[in-house]
């Protein structure tokens, strides 16, 4: 499995938040930030867009860092990915993730 495929599945490489930090694209930080705001109804500015991705070393997003529900139980079973837990299918702190982004559970399978 490649490290950027975050504890849920997803690809940190699509993810915007990490896109902005990686290149440095102040205008993507920016509209991630808007985005992200009216999407969770929470002040989150272009300044909180940094991350270098779920499973590294090294910045996060407040919410990846600390509010993610999936990224704090795979570090407590000290799980890869949710992929290693035998419950991943009928889980319901992942099974959001699973649902809405079949690409995230072909992750998690390979």
């Amino acid at each position: 499995m490649r490290n950027m495929i975050a504890y849920c599945g997803l690809d940190c490489e699509k993810c915007d938040a990490y896109l902005a930090t990686i290149h440095h694209d102040q205008a993507l930080r920016e509209k991630t930030a808007k985005l992200w705001a009216e999407l969770n109804h929470a002040p989150i500015l272009p300044e909180h867009i940094y991350c270098e991705g779920c499973r590294m070393d090294g910045a996060k997003t407040v919410y990846c860092e600390s509010l993610c529900g999936i990224r704090q139980c795979a570090l407590k079973k000290g799980a890869v990915t949710c992929g290693d837990c035998p419950d991943m299918e009928t889980c319901p702190v992942v099974g959001e993730i699973i649902s809405n982004e079949p690409e995230a559970l072909k992750n998690l399978k390979e």
